[in-house]
């Protein structure tokens, strides 16, 4: 059987004001029907790039050189995507090869219902007979891929429907097609564990079900131990190592390969590089008894409650992990602390103050936001977003002097001094995230709130953020609110856990003990479903326990 994808020499560069900027520099790659083939590597090494030309959607500012063949995979692949015309490449796209982007609410049109986008490209390809006929195939293949109750969800628009199911019913559309070969740009990169192993597990069957192969574009490592069958890690824009799956994670030849693995988080491994410095005799830096906190309902709808009735403590000098699926009031929790969202009833002390005081503890809490890129102004510098703090709390240090402690605090995160007349989209994500953590730090905060601080980092990135969070907690003796859903991250950093679901506290303890031997089980099914950076333990977790008596059968 031949390949279903072939790609020769390609080489993509980019025009700019600077001059021309090469992307990729000559990759060669195949995917045979069936089969994953994982593509990883660190952000701007051509993984995207790469991934888009397979579809003809570089923009017009690309100059492109090589080929792209795509087949069916019965014989040589021999269509040349980059030669295609328009016409062509829109036939092309969806019935031989689909994409599945990272986000799949920007991807679906919010103003058509699900079923209407499903058809429509069903109506585009000529496929399907009569409308009623396409409607039916949307509600089976809305059922196949795992959405309830589809003949109900095919009226539904994009946002009545949760991020997984989202993204399940973009897997339709290609499905839907025919397509052989499925294109998937970060799939699960924005999901939480349990809605990303819903995801891995549709993936898997669409492999062993219809013999759909996967270019799977992705930095967690414990996805491609997972679902891949062979890996190409991508640097600077060239493929240094291919493999398989097993090989490349036992033996990497490659050294940057050995460095991208040495710095995946490893969940079991019971690392953590913070010290406690609490001491149990202070009073806590966050008490919360009974916390609950309402939304108010729009448009007659009732009002939903977030948070229900929690409490918990964080001791001096402590890191705090606090884990669930998104809408677990993880983010509710650490806005309400910060003083950024109204509490509804129960107690909230920061400092020993209660929230009718809080203007007196504002200056002394740091927040980190999850997207570095929409919590920057645009309009203003990296320097001038880090001195805002200081000018807002009223620290009268004359210009000189706040320069000068703006370059000090992006020394202390490890960026040069001049990224202090750099603009944000001057900077990539990890650089972004490393000057929000500056700017949190400019007063420096008794207690930091950092809410997904690396949930869009590559892992390089991610360990470099990291080591940076435990040096600086070590040296400043902050209290820390550490909100993720990544708890391979958790386990390395915080000392205790709380984990909610539905705003409320299911379990509560050392990390170890936590993550290590979960009670609830709840906590047992968010650990069972983080895949782990390694194919063969991977793969045991995967297989069902065998039942007393049946062994052998």
């Amino acid at each position: 059987m031949s390949d279903l994808l072939r790609i020769e020499e390609l080489h993509v560069g980019f025009a700019t004001d600077a001059g021309p900027v090469p992307a990729v520099r000559g990759v060669s790659l195949s995917v045979a029907p069936g089969e994953v083939l994982a593509l990883v590597g660190e952000s701007g090494s051509g993984k995207t790039v790469t991934a888009r030309s397979v579809l003809g959607l570089l923009p017009d500012t690309a100059t492109v050189r090589g080929r792209v063949l795509i087949g069916d995979g019965t014989r040589e692949p021999d269509e040349n995507v980059l030669d295609a015309s328009p016409a062509r490449l829109r036939a092309l796209r969806g019935t031989h090869a689909a994409m599945v982007f990272q986000e799949p609410s920007a991807t679906l049109n919010p103003v058509f219902t699900i079923g209407w986008q499903l058809t429509e490209g069903l109506r585009a390809h000529g496929r399907g007979g009569s409308k009623a006929e396409r409607r039916s195939l949307a509600v089976e293949w809305l059922a196949k891929v795992g959405i309830p109750d589809p003949a109900t969800r095919v009226d539904h628009y994009p946002h009545q429907l949760s991020g997984g199911q989202k993204q399940r019913a973009v897997i339709a559309m290609a499905l839907a097609l025919g397509s052989r070969l499925i294109v998937a740009d970060e799939p699960t990169t924005a999901l939480d564990v349990t809605v990303q192993a819903e995801i891995l597990e549709l993936l898997h069957r669409c492999r062993t079900d219809f013999g759909t192969a996967v270019l799977l574009i992705t930095h967690n490592m414990g996805v491609v131990a997972d679902l891949a069958d062979r890996v190409a890690v991508m640097h600077a824009g060239e493929v240094v190592e291919q493999a398989p799956v097993r090989d490349l994670f036992a033996a990497p030849t490659h050294s940057y390969t050995r460095e991208l693995l040495s710095a995946v988080p490893d969940f079991g491994t019971g690392r953590r590089t913070m010290s406690l410095t609490a001491d149990d005799g202070t009073r806590p830096v966050v008490s919360a008894r009974a916390l609950t906190v309402d939304h108010p309902g729009r448009l007659g709808r009732k009002a939903f409650r977030a948070v229900d009735a929690v409490t918990f403590d964080i001791r001096r000098g402590e890191i705090l992990g606090l884990v669930g699926e998104s809408g677990s009031g993880k983010t509710t929790i650490g806005r309400a602390i910060a003083g950024l969202t109204p509490v509804t009833g129960g107690q909230l002390e920061v400092f020993g103050a209660p929230l009718s005081r809080r203007r007196k503890t504002a200056g002394r809490i740091g927040y980190v936001f999850q997207d570095p890129a929409t919590s920057f102004d645009p309009l203003l510098t990296i320097g001038d977003s880090i001195a805002e703090p200081l000018v807002a709390h009223g620290r009268d240090l004359g210009a000189k002097a706040i320069r000068a402690r703006v370059e000090s605090l992006l020394e202390a995160v490890h960026l040069p001094r001049t990224h202090a007349d750099r603009y944000p989209h001057e900077l990539s994500g990890g650089q972004r995230q490393r000057a929000g953590l500056a700017r949190a730090l400019a007063l420096r905060p008794r207690l930091l709130i950092a809410d997904e601080p690396t949930s869009a980092l590559d892992v390089s990135v991610q360990a470099k953020v990291l080591d940076l969070f435990g040096e600086l907690q070590r040296e400043l003796g902050f209290a820390a609110l550490f909100v993720s859903h990544d708890l391979a991250v958790v386990e390395q950093v915080a000392h205790r856990v709380v984990v909610l679901h539905r705003g409320r506290i299911v379990e509560e303890g050392a990390t170890g003990q936590v993550l290590g031997d979960p009670q609830d089980d709840y906590t047992r099914r968010l650990v069972a479903a983080l895949p782990v950076p390694d194919p063969v333990r991977q793969a045991r977790r995967r297989q069902p326990p065998v039942q007393e008596g049946v062994a052998g059968v």
